[in-house]
């Protein structure tokens, strides 16, 4: 007899070994005890999840020699030859490549004929969705109003796109991503009854990769069954799906936590090397900080990790080392970094920034953390008190003299747009790391960009921030006018004063590689009250 392989070997024959679809099978059980059994019917739900073989197990249920039973005999011909998938009463058809509208009207007419052998005619189509606009149309009339011996059952991974005058007749059923809890159980016991050897952490990282579809778990099984010789190891599943160990997420998430970026740098080499996709490491990530998020919350309730007990008892004492702010901030680094690959043909680059931010990140500072300074000549400076005058959807800061004779007090509403306001350039200067902090936290890319420039100057309420030329594109991202948005309303936050920005390509080298930047050179300017003459 030939190989069967493990996914149709161990395909459920019975609706009590259909796996994770208790609701579905409960109503399908109690319609056929109180004979209330749909026409038609719509299993809706993701890939390998059991709609195809539910399909099956209700038409042997309705032609059993003992039915309509929820519980088929198995031995009877109708049940064996449904099995074996040559009854002709049960017509499995393709929905990708019966989807005509010839294909329908052949349909309908042997629609109209009696069943061979058994009591109902059963059509199951899967893949219903991808029949044409014109086939459900011709469809529409025989599904409304079949004959009593006739049932239709449907099959969708796309219940969205099946036009709702199909839907309207039908009963709906749903099936879900089964869980990698139930994953693991099932893939022990085939592996028990098939004398394989297999770790249990080789069944849980199995379960993981397969999304919630058993048909995918048990073809990987059976894949790492062949590959291995004589057990199934950890080893194996990572050389063959090419996935991320646990322990190198638990390991790169520790060195987060402990702010070490060369350790950090060294074990995403290390996993790049072994020929890992950076890809998959990033999804991977993403999910170890969700479940960090929700060990911390649920204090590590399984039941909302879906993963084995051990798992969560290290999520646990690692989500301890972390505060939720932080959790928070790696969600929007690494989903900052999905938006920075856009624009480098290697995720490799995108992923070393987002791990050196994630190891340099603090919890985040008070929205307003200085005060503006205002810069008055000596012979004028007097004891001053400051109030905010509103000014509309503006807020500007006026000072007087509490006893000056007659003042003039400054009306900020009527303040034209070329009066300068009172913020100076060395105030942007103090608050400018303030501002590309805040700006990563909101928007990684614009933080990013924004970091490569450097303000020059401010006349007339204008910030000008200069880049170099190699960096034209951060300058042209951040002229659009969200990010640009972004930016002017964190500096307003932080400086209390609106101010607009302007952003040019410097004619020389980049900013902070000129002399007069450079921070020895400027330490000396400083010492001395100098001032530079000629670079070189």
């Amino acid at each position: 007899m030939s190989y069967v392989v493990l996914a149709l070997k161990w395909r459920p024959k019975t609706f009590d070994e259909i796996i994770g679809q208790d609701r579905a099978v409960s109503t399908l059980k109690s319609a056929i005890q109180k004979n209330r059994l749909a026409h038609a019917y719509l299993f809706s739900g993701p890939r390998g999840v059991g709609k195809t073989s539910c399909a099956r197990i209700l038409a042997r249920a309705l032609n059993c020699q003992d039915g309509p039973t929820a519980a088929p005999c198995g031995q009877c011909p109708a049940c064996r030859d449904i099995a074996a998938g040559r009854s002709l009463d049960v017509i499995e058809i393709d929905g990708a490549s019966n989807r005509g509208i010839d294909e329908i009207r052949t349909l309908r007419e042997n629609v109209k004929f009696s069943p061979v052998n058994g009591k109902f005619k059963v059509y199951i189509i899967d893949e219903v969705h991808q029949i044409t606009t014109d086939g459900f149309n011709a469809l529409l009339k025989t599904l409304e109003e079949p004959p009593e011996f006739v049932k239709f059952i449907f099959a969708t991974t796309q219940p969205q796109k099946v036009p709702p005058t199909i839907l309207s007749r039908c009963q709906r059923l749903d099936f879900r991503r089964i869980s990698v809890m139930e994953m693991i159980k099932q893939l022990e016991k085939i592996s028990a009854a098939e004398k394989i050897k297999v770790d249990s952490q080789v069944l849980a990282a199995i379960a993981r990769a397969s999304d919630g579809a058993l048909r995918d778990a048990e073809s990987i099984l059976d894949q790492l069954i062949s590959f291995s010789r004589d057990k199934v190891a950890m080893e194996d599943v990572v050389s063959m799906l090419g996935m991320v160990e646990q322990s190198a997420l638990f390991d790169i998430a520790d060195k987060v936590i402990a702010k070490d970026p060369k350790a950090v740098l060294n074990l995403l080499n290390d996993i790049i090397d072994k020929g890992k996709d950076p890809a998959v490491l990033l999804n991977e990530l993403i999910g170890h900080f969700r479940n960090l998020m929700i060990a911390k919350v649920s204090q590590g309730d399984p039941r909302l990790i879906d993963l084995p007990q051990e798992t969560c008892e290290a999520l646990l004492v690692q989500a301890g080392k972390i505060s939720l702010e932080e959790i928070f901030n790696a969600f929007n680094v690494l989903a900052g970094t999905q938006e920075m690959a856009k624009r480098f043909e290697s995720l490799r680059i995108p992923l070393e920034i987002s791990f050196i931010r994630l190891t340099r990140a603090t919890q985040p500072r008070p929205a307003i953390e200085l005060k503006p300074r205002l810069v008055v000549p000596e012979e004028k400076k007097a004891p001053l008190k400051e109030k905010y005058v509103p000014a509309g959807p503006k807020v500007f800061v006026a000072k007087e003299k509490p006893a000056a004779p007659d003042p003039k007090p400054e009306v900020a509403h009527n303040k034209p747009d070329n009066v300068p306001n009172r913020i100076s350039l060395e105030q942007v200067k103090e608050v400018w790391q303030n501002v590309i902090e805040a700006v990563t936290r909101a928007k990684i890319s614009v933080g990013t960009y924004l970091n490569e420039g450097l303000p020059m100057r401010l006349e007339n309420g204008v910030l000008t921030i200069s880049f170099a030329r190699e960096h034209s594109l951060h300058r042209d991202s951040l002229e659009r006018k969200d990010n640009r948005d972004l930016i002017e309303k964190i500096i307003a936050g932080l400086l209390h004063g609106h101010i607009r920005l302007d952003f040019i390509l410097s004619k020389e080298e980049k900013p902070e590689h000129r002399a007069e930047n450079n921070t020895v050179v400027r330490s000396a300017l400083d010492m001395f009250n100098g001032r530079l003459i000629r670079e070189g």
